[in-house]
């Protein structure tokens, strides 16, 4: 190799690498070492797919997240690609098509939906619709022979989510809700920690997840559209991401809401929602979830012999661990190192490798199901002004699919 052609070849490395994922070397090769044998050794990236065995996805809804996040994840997803976009604003879709190599005719709206069962290269649909509009994309999908991964929350009613998840199954096609928290690797970490019983038992925990919500014109403050306020937007994550770490079902719930008179963003929906829910273990946990408040996505997990928790929890990015023991008497706190990775390639992938080896997903339509009945009852006990009882099937992870771990390849 001379100078120049190694210049050349490092330069386009560095492109793709800035243009999407960090390109691995061909399969059976292995790059030389640059650094010393006493410095850590990063995980070797994941080998990607040959782009014709990666799943074929349209996109259903161009907002901020579908702009912001998931676009970009597709462009560096080793297993899925970008084939279809679906939206209420043809020039936007047109714009976006072009800048991420869709074709031109393979842009639908919500009227010509339906068409994707004409277009073999759309093997799965990402819903990322107002709460309101999941069920009938998911039936008009299903319907279409297509598989879905659903935005959270799953639906609007519990009456919805079962529908839902009927239309796939009589279709035979994949339903999986975007938790994207359960394939993100810090939270991960901080499940596999209690599960091991690394911390003794657990005792209790408490989560708050709160935002300052703007104009209040938005979807997301419209009953009929979201189906509720902050609890099933960003309380969800509190109340599933406890399941999560858990692995099981709670038996009793208490909640209260609250909205301030006066402001505009919260004559439909609750502003605040407070809620308690109690595990048959004996587990105790409290959540707090606002619409009005500075930012903050936390939790922390009191066991016998320690705690854990993360802070933040709930972001897209820059999660932060802090555990806490008992060291020959002395209070000990360390800050584990948090794997940096894209959760909605993960959870993209995930789909996609489901799909791929017919797997159930990690988080099928079964654990949004769940959640909505767990909010129902939430809201119930707001309303009665007591707590509410649930049945709690004994078991672990009873709603939940393949792990991803067991999909790595």
């Amino acid at each position: 190799m001379t100078r120049r052609t190694m210049l050349t070849s490092s330069l386009g490395l560095g492109l793709a690498g800035l243009a999407g994922a960090v390109p691995a070397p061909p399969r059976g090769y292995t790059l030389p070492p640059t650094e010393a044998e006493s410095e850590p050794k990063p995980a070797p990236p994941a080998e990607p797919w040959e782009p014709s065995r990666r799943i074929g996805f349209a996109v259903v809804g161009l907002g901020n997240l579908t702009c912001n996040q998931l676009l970009p994840a597709f462009a560096q997803s080793g297993k899925a690609r970008l084939v279809a976009l679906v939206s209420g604003h043809p020039e936007k879709a047109r714009l976006l098509a072009q800048r991420h190599g869709v074709s031109e005719k393979a842009i639908y709206d919500y009227k010509t939906f339906d068409r994707i069962v004409d277009n073999p290269e759309i093997q799965a649909v990402y819903i990322v619709l107002p709460n309101s509009m999941h069920l009938e994309f998911t039936v008009r999908a299903a319907r279409a022979g297509k598989h879905v991964l659903c935005e959270k929350p799953m639906a609007n009613t519990v009456a919805e989510a079962e529908e839902m998840i009927r239309a796939c199954k009589e279709a035979r096609r994949k339903l999986m809700i975007a938790y994207r928290i359960q394939y993100e690797p810090g939270n991960r970490m901080v499940r596999q920690m209690l599960q091991g019983g690394k911390l003794g038992a657990v005792r209790c925990i408490e989560a708050v997840n709160v935002q300052n919500q703007g104009a209040p014109d938005q979807w997301r403050h419209k009953l009929k559209l979201a189906g509720g306020g902050a609890l099933p937007d960003i309380g969800l994550y509190n109340l599933n991401t406890t399941r999560f770490l858990l692995g099981e079902e709670p038996s009793e719930v208490l909640g209260q809401v609250f909205s301030r008179p006066g402001d505009p963003r919260f004559t439909e929906v609750e502003e605040t929602c407070q809620f308690q829910m109690n595990f048959p273990s004996g587990v105790r946990t409290s959540h707090v979830t606002n619409y009005s408040a500075y930012n903050s996505k936390r939790y922390r997990v009191y066991a016998e012999h320690g705690w854990i928790g993360m802070d933040p929890a709930f972001a897209y990015q820059g999660l932060a661990m802090e555990v806490a023991r008992n060291v020959d008497g002395q209070d000990v706190r360390s800050r584990p190192p948090v794997p940096a990775k894209n959760q909605f390639i993960a959870e993209i992938d995930h789909m996609a490798a489901c799909i791929a080896a017919d797997k159930t997903p990690y988080t099928p339509g079964e654990e949004g199901l769940q959640d909505q009945k767990i909010m129902a009852a939430i809201y119930e006990s707001a309303r009665l002004g007591r707590a509410v009882k649930l049945d709690a099937p004994a078991g672990k992870d009873l709603f939940r699919g393949t792990d991803p771990d067991a999909l790595s390849s």
